[in-house]
């Protein structure tokens, strides 16, 4: 499966479950909403100390699992994760970019972008870019 089959099936399904490396070796999962941004498959880690996060510092590689609503179709991506935050980007640059990434997320707009910036700001939020380096799933 192409990178480009998978852009059309995540742009309506948004349900996803990324999977890290946590350091003693074993998989740690966790659910989230993905989108596609430019060619990189996209999420937001609301709280940048979350356990996926920690782990895709440590090590990049992850892999990701996104679902139909009646869990029939689905798409996995495999990549290495390119992380976006304060410690790296210019906070007027990364507060749009945190815009764009909640609306390719599939939550469209939100009811009062000032309140949704500093709640991003407050709890450290980063933006998870994946690069994708293998593609596959079941699309019927």
């Amino acid at each position: 499966m192409e990178f480009q089959q998978a852009k059309d099936f995540i742009s309506t399904n948004h349900r996803a479950v990324v999977n890290t490396i946590n350091s003693n070796g074993y998989i740690q999962s966790s659910i989230v909403v993905a989108g596609t941004y430019q060619d990189y498959l996209a999420l937001v880690s609301i709280r940048g100390n979350s356990s996926k996060i920690t782990n895709l510092r440590k090590n990049p590689k992850c892999t990701v699992n996104i679902t139909s609503p009646d869990w029939r179709n689905y798409v996995v991506i495999e990549g290495d994760a390119t992380l976006i935050d304060a410690t790296n980007s210019e906070e007027e640059q990364l507060r749009l970019k945190l815009r764009d990434i909640f609306k390719v997320c599939g939550d469209g707009t939100h009811s009062d972008w000032d309140e949704y910036d500093r709640v991003m700001k407050q709890q450290q939020a980063v933006i998870v870019l994946i690069n994708p380096q293998k593609v596959y799933g079941l699309l019927r």
